[in-house]
């Protein structure tokens, strides 16, 4: 028995769907609970708008309900985990596991099992629903929850770099190849010390040349303090039109393909990436929390019920849980402002109380 990593067939399904039970219910219970608080909160400012009626209200529900299941599925899976064992734990489940010569790791088995299934269904339910509304709901509500205004595909104030030196546009307007751009400036830098400056009040991207026409462009020598007339010149070579559409890029309302694409543009445009990159490496990580919530609640699995200290155990795996979303928090922070590479940001948490479950776990019980 000690070679197989799943208990017999019978038992494995009885203690994945025990487990999977608890955690829906548990999520059902808290998603209805803090969908009620936010839909008080909220449902003022939604009616104080000329028209809105209920028809708005539940569309406020669709587009903050998945955001809600999605942030607190992890928290599910952790109170799930430690009803699952806790119970099996006082009706003396786990002692009669142990006695047929189960391992902790084998009693486990069917959740960790079955918390990769949600880790699954989570990450697709992120990619496929989450993100869309996540984009729906912060475009209603930056417009106060009236009607939103087409986009006009205007941008305005824009940089990207091109080698050393910098371009910024005042205006960008138009997509694709017919991008044109108003208020240009190039800063020409030589050993990040400032050389001259083009302006102009306009330019558009050429094709044929692949670079961008400048008219009456004037150029100003930083060193002598005088300047010239251009008129119409050649530049930006190689900087694509996409670069200065792009627009400000939110993680939470993209999915992990087209993030990952954005950062790409981003890239190539010379902006900073590193915040995109944390929350792109976490749109994996945190659906894969859900794995962990065994391994941190199984200490309330294991010590006899009846030696008084069932509630402490389970008290220590909610602590050691919710220490988890803490420390996973906190990171993703780090690594918005730069202070973390964002591979530590994104998966730092995850490997730390990876091992300290596995620690926990063989410490008091293998």
């Amino acid at each position: 028995m000690q070679l197989q990593f799943f208990p017999s067939r019978r038992l494995s399904i009885y203690m994945a769907r025990t487990f999977l039970l608890r955690c829906f219910a548990v999520l059902a219970m808290l998603a209805l609970v803090l969908m009620t608080l936010d839909l008080l909160g909220e449902s003022g400012d939604i009616l104080a708008v000329p028209g809105n009626g209920e028809a708005e209200l539940w569309h406020y529900v669709s587009l903050r309900l998945p955001q809600i299941v999605a942030t607190f599925l992890p928290f599910s899976v952790l109170l799930g985990t430690l009803i699952t064992l806790a119970g099996m734990n006082q009706h003396s489940e786990i002692i009669s596991m142990k006695a047929a010569g189960l391992s902790a790791h084998q009693i486990l088995a069917p959740l960790i099992a079955a918390a990769m299934g949600i880790a699954v269904l989570s990450f697709a339910f992120n990619e496929r629903i989450v993100t869309h509304a996540s984009a729906a709901f912060d475009a209603w509500k930056a417009v106060g929850y009236g009607e939103i205004p087409k986009d006009s595909g205007v941008k305005t104030n824009v940089w990207v770099r091109e080698g050393n030196n910098l371009v910024t546009a005042g205006i960008i307007a138009g997509h694709g190849n017919d991008v044109a751009l108003r208020q240009v400036e190039i800063f020409h830098r030589v050993d990040n010390h400032l050389v001259d400056i083009v302006r102009a009040p306009r330019g558009h991207f050429d094709a044929k040349t692949q670079d961008w026409v400048l008219e009456e462009a004037r150029l100003f020598d930083v060193n002598t303090g005088t300047s010239r007339v251009l008129g119409t010149i050649h530049n930006g070579k190689g900087i694509r039109p996409d670069t200065f559409t792009l627009a400000n890029v939110d993680p939470d309302g993209l999915d992990f393909l087209a993030l990952r694409r954005a950062i790409s543009d981003l890239r190539d445009a010379g902006r900073p990436t590193a915040a995109l990159e944390a929350n792109l490496w976490h749109k994996i990580a945190k659906p894969l929390s859900s794995l962990l919530m065994p391994l941190l609640g199984s200490v309330a699995a294991f010590g006899l019920a009846r030696s008084g200290h069932l509630f402490i155990r389970a008290v220590i795996g909610m602590t050691l849980g919710f220490t988890y979303f803490v420390a996973d928090n906190f990171a993703l922070a780090m690594g918005n402002i730069g202070a973390y590479p964002p591979m530590l940001a994104a998966w730092a948490p995850f490997l730390l109380f990876l091992m300290l479950g596995e620690a926990v776990l063989i410490r008091t019980e293998e």
